[in-house]
């Protein structure tokens, strides 16, 4: 039995280094694919405006994961439809807007950053409000090229204080955190399972220094509640304010429950259990994550991208 975090840590990093030698680049998406979420966000916007979600379905795999802020996951087709159906019953959208930042290809996976600002109004009360935030949205390819949405989630740059209004009951969901974890059953998920542990212990303990090593230089961290940080001088700052914010860790537990290799690049579904406190508060909450691990020089694994939602 491995007592100390560290022990798991230099293993699986051994195993990293045998498996690979360098890192290779990102490879940009062609023409082709950018046409097509332009067309699915033409698409998207144009529903979210008209109240309907018919323009989109034909968009999203049978399969897919939406990750909503604050909304615990809703996986299947069926299920994402009841999601925009129940969020457009509440909502009449008044304006919508989304940029993107990047879109890069992984193979069998195409994965795209944006920004968006919506200016929505409630149905009932008639209170307006404007939501600002940012998307991570990954879509199937195929060999010939056909794209689905496999995952779309997203975040808030900012606190909202009427956050309860965007949780639907009749929406089945699944609380990751809690559902089964992947098993370790191959190198690289003994690698993630390693990772996973280190960070708990250093998060736990409110280690910036150790924190920011798990990013590549060349990081997006999508965090809940701010604005996109980009680059190793934006996220160690970023990092280095966070952990003054964080409570009393009691117990932490990151686990994942899917793990998609495309051999340059992995993406991990991960969630957290935290049983926190802070003075004579205390508590236990869940959240979900997104992480895309790029393998380095030297055979290191590290975090390219990476979004975090609270449930």
């Amino acid at each position: 039995m491995f007592r100390n975090p560290f022990q798991w840590l230099l293993i699986a990093t051994f195993t990293g280094l045998t498996l690979y030698g360098v890192a290779q680049p990102v490879t940009k998406a062609d023409g082709q694919t950018l046409a097509r979420l332009n067309q699915f966000r033409t698409a998207y916007t144009n529903s979210l405006l008209a109240g309907t979600c018919t323009f989109i379905q034909d968009y999203y795999a049978d399969s897919v994961r939406l990750m909503p802020e604050y909304q615990k996951t809703v996986k299947s087709k069926f299920n994402a439809r009841l999601y925009y159906q129940s969020f457009l019953a509440r909502f009449r959208v008044l304006a919508y807007s989304r940029q993107d930042v990047e879109v890069f290809d992984l193979g069998t996976r195409v994965v795209e950053v944006s920004l968006f600002t919506m200016n929505l109004v409630h149905k009932s009360s008639g209170q307006q409000h404007e939501l600002q935030g940012k998307y991570l949205t990954i879509w199937s390819q195929s060999a010939t090229g056909q794209l689905l949405l496999l995952t779309e989630a997203w975040n808030y740059n900012h606190p909202v204080p009427w956050r309860d209004e965007l949780l639907f009951a009749e929406v089945p969901v699944i609380n990751v955190a809690l559902d089964a974890h992947v098993p370790v059953s191959t190198p690289l998920h003994f690698e993630l399972a390693a990772l996973n542990l280190f960070q708990e212990a250093i998060i736990s303990q409110h280690d910036e220094r150790l924190w920011a090593q798990f990013y590549t230089d060349d990081a997006r961290f999508l965090y809940s509640h701010n604005r996109p940080y980009s680059g190793r001088l934006e996220i160690d700052a970023f990092l280095k304010e966070h952990v003054k914010q964080l409570p009393v860790f009691e117990k932490l537990a990151i686990r994942n429950d899917q793990i998609d290799d495309s051999g340059r690049f992995v993406i991990e579904y991960a969630s957290h259990i935290a049983v926190v406190k802070n003075g004579d508060w205390s508590g236990v909450g869940t959240g979900k994550d997104i992480r895309i691990w790029r393998r380095e020089p030297g055979g290191a694994l590290k975090i390219f991208r990476h979004m975090a939602m609270y449930d």
